[in-house]
C-alpha cells in the first residue's frame, strides 16, 4: 500500500462516520413526521399515492396485518418481475428483439430482485431487455430496498412505544422511504455519475467501426438511474454482466469512491436513526461503533492477505482479477464494503482474491450481514443479535435481561434463535446437498477446496440476500437457479417474519426502569460483548465448511500447491 491508498481509506472512514447522524437525522424526520426542508415538495407526490392506491396512511397496523401486507407486496412485485421476462419479447422497447427468459431464470431473477438479494446469474445487456431492466429491475430495487427500511421501523416502534399493538401502516412506511429518501438521493447521485461518464440514454446499442475495421456493438441504457439505487438501495445488480468493473457503470475513481460511499451510507445512517427514534442516541452511536470496528477489522485481514500473499508468491500484488484501473487497494475495500453490505456489485473478481481474503469476504455474509447490512435489513439483523446477547449475558452474571426498558422474555429469544438459523440452514444444508450431487457439481469451474468454496460463497451469497458471487460456477441452470431462488426467499423472509413478531410482543410490554440489576446496553463493554456474540455464533456454526474450502486452499497456497 502507498500514501495515497491510505490517505483514501481515511477519507472514506471519516466521511462514513460524518455523514451517519446528518443523513440519519434527516430520515427519523422523515419517519417521525417533524418537518424538514424539502417535504412540501414531496408531499404532493406522497399524498398522490395514497389517493390513486386508496391508502389511509393514518391507520395503524399491528405485527400480523403489517407482515401480510409485506408478504403481499412482495408477491405481487415477484409476480410482476417474472412476468415480464418470460413475456419480454411481446413488449415495447427491445430494439434487439432479445428472446424471452426461460422460466428458471426469470424465477430465480425475480425472486433476486424482490428479496434485495439481486444475485444475478445472466449477463444484463444480453438476456434483458432495456424495458425489463427499467420498469423491472429498476423499480424493484427502490421497493426491496423499502421493504426493509419499513421492516426496521416496525421494530424500532416495537422498542420505543409500550402496551400497545399499533406499530406503523407499511404503505405509508414505503412511500415515506422512496419518495422522501430513495429516490431523492438516486437522483443525486445519478447526476453526479453521469457527469463522470456513467452512461445514460434511452438510444439502442451503437455498432462502430474500431481502427482495425472491425465492426463492434456498443451497449447502452439507462445505467445511471439504476446505478444509483443500486448502490443506495444496497441492491448491486447491475446492468452489464461485469458489474461495476464495466467503464460504463464505473469509469473513474470519483466513481468508484462514491459508490463504495453509496454501498454503506444509508445502512449506517440508520444506527443513527435508531437512537433519534427511540430517544437514545447513545444507543443508536453503540450499534454503530460495533459495525464499524468489525468492517476495520475485515478490511485490515483483507488487506494483509492480499498484500502478504502477493510476497509469498514472489509478486508484487495479486492483480489477476483486480481492476487494474484503480488498484488492488481499491477493490479489497470495494469487496469489504459490498459484503458487509447486502450489495452483491463488484468492481473485481472476487475467487481471484487470497484465500484468507475470500474467506472474510464470505464470512460478512455469514454472521448474518450485519456489519451494516442491507438497507433496514442490516440493523434488524444486528438487533435480533443484540436481543441474543442481552440473553446469553444476562445469564452468564445474573442480571436481567433488558433492552431499553422491555424485558427480553422466551418468544423474544426463540425468535431471534429463528431468524439466525434461517440464513444458516441455507448456508450449510444446501451447499451440502449441492457437493453431493453430480449436476451441481458439473457447473463448477475448479475442483478441490477452491471448487468448494465456489459452491459455498453461492449458498452464502443467497441466503445472506447479498447477491455478490464468486465467479467460476456456473449457476445459470435449473438446478441452481431454482436453488438459489429457494435459498433467497428463506434468507429474507425467515427473517422479516420473526423480526415483526419480535416488534409486536415488545410493542405490547411495558417499559422497565433502569435498576442495579439490569445490563447496560449503551457502555463499551457491551460492544466487546456483542461483537464476541456474533462471532461466537458464525465461527462455531461455520468454521467447518470454511476449513473445508479457503483454509485448506490457504495452506496449500503456503505449501506451493494448487491442490
Amino acid at each position: 500500500m502507498n500514501q495515497s491508498d491510505l490517505i483514501q481509506l481515511g477519507v472514506y472512514l471519516v466521511l462514513l462516520i460524518g455523514l451517519t447522524p446528518l443523513l440519519g437525522g434527516y430520515m427519523a424526520k422523515v419517519y417521525t413526521g417533524e418537518p424538514f426542508h424539502g417535504k412540501k415538495l414531496g408531499q404532493w407526490l406522497e399524498h398522490g399515492i395514497y389517493r390513486l392506491c386508496g391508502i389511509n396512511s393514518k391507520v395503524e397496523m399491528n405485527w400480523k396485518e403489517y407482515a401480510f401486507a409485506v408478504m403481499l407486496f412482495n408477491l405481487a412485485g415477484l409476480l410482476f418481475l417474472f412476468l415480464i421476462q418470460i413475456y419480454q419479447m411481446s413488449l415495447p422497447f427491445n430494439p434487439k428483439g432479445i428472446t424471452n427468459v426461460n422460466w428458471a431464470l426469470a424465477f430465480n431473477t425475480a425472486v433476486s430482485f424482490m428479496t434485495n438479494t439481486n444475485w444475478q446469474s445472466y449477463a444484463g445487456e444480453t438476456t434483458l431487455s432495456p424495458a425489463v431492466q427499467m420498469i423491472g429491475l429498476t423499480v424493484q430495487n427502490f421497493l426491496s430496498a423499502g421493504t426493509g427500511m419499513a421492516v426496521l421501523l416496525v421494530l424500532i416502534r416495537g422498542i420505543s412505544r409500550k402496551e400497545t399493538n399499533e406499530l406503523g401502516n407499511f404503505w405509508a412506511d414505503m412511500t415515506r422511504s422512496v419518495v422522501y429518501i430513495l429516490l431523492p438521493l438516486s437522483f443525486v447521485l445519478a447526476v453526479v455519475l453521469v457527469s463522470q461518464g456513467v452512461i445514460q440514454t434511452l438510444r439502442p446499442n451503437l455498432e462502430i467501426v474500431t481502427l482495425t475495421g472491425a465492426k463492434q456493438i456498443i451497449p447502452a441504457g439507462a445505467v445511471a438511474s439504476q446505478e444509483a439505487i443500486k448502490q443506495l438501495g444496497t441492491n448491486g445488480g447491475g446492468f452489464f454482466g461485469v458489474n461495476s468493473a464495466h467503464p460504463f457503470e464505473n469509469p473513474t475513481p470519483f466513481s468508484n469512491f462514491l459508490e463504495m460511499l453509496a454501498i454503506l451510507l444509508i445502512p449506517a445512517s440508520l444506527t443513527y436513526t435508531f437512537g433519534k427514534m427511540t430517544g437514545n442516541l447513545r444507543q443508536g452511536w453503540i450499534l454503530f461503533s460495533a459495525m464499524f470496528l468489525m468492517f476495520i477489522a475485515g478490511l485490515a485481514l483483507m488487506l494483509y492477505s492480499d498484500y502478504s500473499s502477493a510476497s509469498a508468491l514472489g509478486t508484487s500484488a495479486l492483480m489477476e482479477g483486480k481492476e487494474v484501473r484503480f488498484g488492488m487497494t481499491n477493490s479489497v475495500l470495494w469487496a469489504n464494503a459490498t459484503t458487509c453490505a447486502s450489495n452483491g456489485s463488484v468492481n473485481s473478481m472476487l475467487s481471484s482474491f487470497s484465500p484468507l481474503a475470500g474467506m472474510v469476504a464470505m464470512l460478512n455474509m455469514m454472521l448474518g450481514e450485519v456489519i451494516f447490512g442491507g438497507a433496514g435489513s442490516g440493523l434488524y439483523g444486528m438487533l435480533i443479535f443484540v436481543i441474543l446477547t442481552v440473553f446469553i449475558a444476562g445469564l452468564m452474571v445474573g442480571r436481567t435481561p433488558e433492552f431499553m426498558g422491555k424485558k427480553i422474555e422466551a418468544f423474544d429469544v426463540e425468535m431471534a434463535i429463528l431468524a439466525v438459523l434461517a440464513c444458516n440452514f441455507v448456508i450449510l444444508v444446501f451447499t451440502a446437498i449441492s457437493v453431493m450431487n453430480p449436476v451441481a457439481l458439473s457447473s463448477l469451474s475448479s475442483s478441490g477446496p477452491h471448487g468448494f468454496s465456489e459452491i459455498l460463497y453461492a449458498f452464502t451469497s443467497a441466503g445472506a440476500n447479498n447477491g455478490s458471487a464468486f465467479a467460476g460456477l456456473n449457476a445459470n441452470t435449473t438446478y441452481y437457479n431454482v436453488m438459489l431462488g429457494i435459498g433467497m426467499l428463506i434468507g429474507r423472509f425467515g427473517v422479516i417474519l420473526p423480526v415483526l413478531a419480535i416488534a409486536g410482543n415488545m410493542a405490547g410490554k411495558k417499559r422497565v426502569p433502569q435498576s442495579s440489576g439490569t445490563l447496560r446496553t449503551d457502555t463499551s463493554l457491551f460492544v466487546l460483548l456483542l461483537i464476541a456474540v456474533i462471532l461466537i455464533i458464525g465461527a462455531l456454526t461455520f468454521f467447518p465448511a470454511l476449513s473445508l474450502g479457503p483454509v485448506i486452499e490457504h495452506l496449500l497456497m503456503l505449501a506451493g500447491r494448487t491442490c
